[in-house]
């Protein structure tokens, strides 16, 4: 098992290495660091001192060699914009996007599966039928549009929720969350429908099936025949081995609802990392671009390595494979 992590982490690195040289050439071809934090008054000299002090009169590899070395240690400079560490704005929003989308992706699995689950089974009910067509506006209709009818019903019609903002928070050292105030639960409920709505009718489609492609194997046609209970057909054999494909999309989709969180965090100006990526790009502040970029590649990463070994738990083949030297 070591040996596996070790081997998955190695071939993360190169994905890594990727990410952060096209990060760092946005540093030296999208605008021009020096005159945006020198403004429009200034002289030669000044120019030539922040250049040298920045280390842009390095050679290209050397500036990118120490780039690396100060994003391993979690330094990425200030930002243009706010002229603060990156690495403090990132850690102050990290929390608000970690809570959003960890929230959005419990209900995409807490609803999704049962919902697929049931629509495997019962595929000819009329609560099937129904689930099927209402996930049909999870899938086609997009993050904002959602958002907004969301907005509309539950917060400028009704008035039962917040339409903007993250509520009242509660500090726990570095950390900020609003699940323990109940403003803060309020202002997270339509954020987080609107960004797990279309991963929840995916997971939903997904189990649907292969439920109904398990039910229809040899296997579980000989567990009738043994006279088990319908519970332990369906629950003990059929969804166990429904599980490895979409351990692999909800851990996909995890990412990625990490990742895209920006259009929700928008819509709802809710303060996290993709609403302040989205001001920063506005201003072309590449270091808090650059930092998100490398960030998000490494989230992907982290779950791309928890969702092999979940394999190892889930599908005992994979476990005998390695056991006798194979891939």
């Amino acid at each position: 098992m070591f040996a596996f992590i070790i081997s998955r982490i190695l071939q993360a690195l190169p994905v890594l290495l990727a990410v952060a040289l096209i990060s760092f050439a946005m540093f030296a071809y999208v605008g021009d660091p020096v005159a945006i934090m020198l403004g429009q008054d200034y002289t030669q000299a000044q120019r030539d001192a922040l250049v040298a002090d920045l280390g842009l009169d390095k050679p290209f590899w050397v500036q990118f060699g120490t780039f690396i070395g100060n994003a391993v240690q979690g330094e990425f400079g200030l930002s243009y914009r706010l002229s603060r560490p990156v690495a403090d704005l990132i850690a102050e929003r990290a929390p608000a996007t970690l809570e959003l989308a960890f929230t959005a992706a419990i209900l995409a699995l807490a609803v999704g599966v049962p919902m697929g689950v049931y629509t495997g089974l019962y595929r000819h009910s009329w609560l099937s039928r129904f689930f099927l067509t209402f996930s049909l506006i999870g899938v086609s209709l997009p993050t904002f549009l959602i958002g907004i009818l969301l907005i509309l019903v539950f917060a400028v019609s009704l008035g039962w929720l917040p339409s903007f903002g993250r509520g009242d928070t509660v500090k726990l050292g570095w950390w900020t969350t609003g699940f323990l105030t109940w403003t803060g639960v309020k202002a997270l409920v339509l954020p987080a429908i609107t960004l797990g709505l279309f991963q929840l009718t995916l997971i939903m489609r997904l189990v649907r099936a292969e439920m109904m492609e398990v039910l229809r194997t040899d296997y579980i046609k000989f567990a009738r025949a043994r006279g088990l209970p319908n519970r332990a057909v369906h629950f003990g054999h059929a969804l166990k081995n429904t599980m490895v494909p979409v351990i692999t999309i909800v851990g996909l989709q995890l990412g990625a609802i990490i990742a895209f969180a920006i259009v929700t965090e928008t819509v709802f100006q809710w303060p996290g990392m993709g609403l302040l990526f989205i001001q920063s790009v506005g201003a072309a502040d590449i270091p808090v671009m650059s930092a998100y970029l490398l960030l998000i590649a490494l989230v992907f990463v982290t779950i791309n390595l928890i969702v092999d070994l979940l394999y190892y738990a889930v599908d005992p083949r994979l476990r005998i494979g390695r056991g006798k030297g194979g891939h």
